[in-house]
């Protein structure tokens, strides 16, 4: 997390209608020279402030967009730091691009650090290199000892300096709506297409819960052919972090030891609560569970459907009135779609009763906006977010990756994944989506 200064007494102590007020003249001062990006999580206060909302890497894609379109010279980015990175990453260097609170972070980016993915990615190879050949004599009809290759994939809510170390690797970058796809890439070979008898291995990044519901799709045994590498057990002397040389030779996916705090939050009993309370009605009447795959694949498993935010938020808009939903998500997204969903006869709900909050987005506030803004106003940037160019070109070229194999922005794919009973809605989610 990077230090963040106090803001003066004239910020903190201002009222939210002050603090909107001064923003809005702000707006107005700067005209096409800003663009303002708010990320779904953020609170009403700061959303109602954004030229454009949405995720992370739809947000980035409009900041290229706008900034052409405009000509502008500042984006602030109201979402964590690895996001204004991406912005960053897309927009030209004469772009500033303001994370209005420098401590807001993302801790499920945290967890994947550049220098422990290098030393896991040599350990990896050294210990596949080292495992012995082993006939079908020695070891039965399925031993196998073809030669292994890992290609890397990882999520967007990751460092640019992951991202680099992915691009540098002949990885990818994936969106949790094209998860799938950039899997069935990598699984072919990447950027080299696999030879006859090669194994292709995938090193998945940060978040182990996109990665294992993802390999699931692909018929992957998730108990078998998936292993999961823990840097901190690694750092304390556990040589695989957590794993095993046999289990490493046999997994098709490796798994890093990452998470969302928040969607970790939902559990399965949530969802079991629900079956329970309404076994007695006719499917036509209980609720539909809908969840981010960042959830748990326990949690996943149980729901109906799961995709990205925005998928979660097209299923919601087209979700017919009398439907019943709760999301597994953040909470300030799920109040959001509730009460507009209210207004047509659609009862939506969070999964979970316990405040399913992204504290780290939550640093982002009123009185941080103002503080940029007037910065800005007065000639001066303020928490400008660089990506090293050391990392840049890299990162671009794993990000450059995904975008090639990826639908236009707004294409409709079906949904992730579904239960067998009819699914009260009509949405679909785009492809560039987190």
């Amino acid at each position: 997390m990077l230090w963040q200064p106090s803001l003066p007494e004239s910020y903190t102590r201002a009222s939210p209608d002050e603090l909107a007020e001064r923003i809005s003249a702000r707006r107005r001062e700067l005209g096409d020279r800003l663009v303002i990006l708010g990320h779904h999580y953020q609170t009403d206060d700061v959303i109602r402030h954004a030229d454009f909302t949405g995720d992370s890497l739809k947000l980035s894609q409009l900041a290229a967009q706008k900034v052409a379109e405009r000509g502008a010279e500042y984006v602030v980015f109201c979402g964590v730091h690895f996001m204004a990175e991406t912005a960053d990453l897309l927009t030209p260097d004469h772009v500033s691009v303001i994370l209005p609170d420098l401590s807001a972070g993302c801790s499920m980016a945290d967890m994947a650090d550049y220098d422990d993915a290098v030393a896991a990615w040599d350990l990896f190879h050294n210990t596949l290199t080292k495992r012995p050949a082993r006939s079908a004599r020695q070891a039965g009809p399925k031993a196998d000892s073809r030669p292994s290759r890992i290609i890397p994939i990882t999520y967007i809510n990751s460092t640019a300096a992951i991202k680099a170390f992915v691009g540098r690797n002949g990885g990818i970058v994936c969106t949790s709506s094209n998860a799938a796809r950039m899997f069935e890439w990598a699984l072919k070979g990447g950027t080299q297409p696999a030879v006859r008898g090669e194994k292709i291995k995938i090193l998945f990044l940060p978040d182990q819960h996109l990665g294992r519901n993802t390999a699931a799709t692909f018929g992957i045994d998730t108990g078998t052919e998936t292993c999961l590498y823990d840097p901190r057990l690694a750092a304390r002397g556990e040589a695989l972090g957590g794993t095993t040389p046999e289990q490493l030779d046999a997994s098709r996916v490796i798994l890093w030891a990452g998470h969302c705090s928040v969607h970790k939050l939902f559990r399965p009993e949530h969802v079991d609560q629900i079956r329970d309370a309404e076994r007695h009605l006719p499917p036509s009447q209980r609720t539909t569970v809908l969840v981010h795959p960042e959830c748990a694949k326990e949690v996943v498993d149980r729901a109906d459907l799961s995709g990205s935010t925005e998928y979660i938020i097209r299923c919601i808009e087209a979700a017919v009135a009398g439907s019943k939903w709760a999301i597994g998500t953040e909470v300030h997204l799920v109040n959001r779609l509730t009460r507009a969903a209210a207004a047509r006869g659609v009862h939506v709900r969070i999964l979970s009763d316990c405040q399913c909050l992204c504290t780290t987005m939550y640093r982002i506030d009123q009185e941080h906006l103002c503080w940029a803004l007037d910065n800005l106003a007065q000639g001066k940037v303020v928490n400008r977010v660089r990506v090293h160019p050391e990392a840049r070109t890299h990162a671009l070229q794993a990000i450059q990756r995904m975008l090639d194999l990826s639908a236009p922005v707004g294409a409709a794919p079906p949904p992730v994944k579904a239960s067998g009973r009819r699914v009260p809605t009509h949405a679909a989610t785009g492809t560039l989506t987190d």
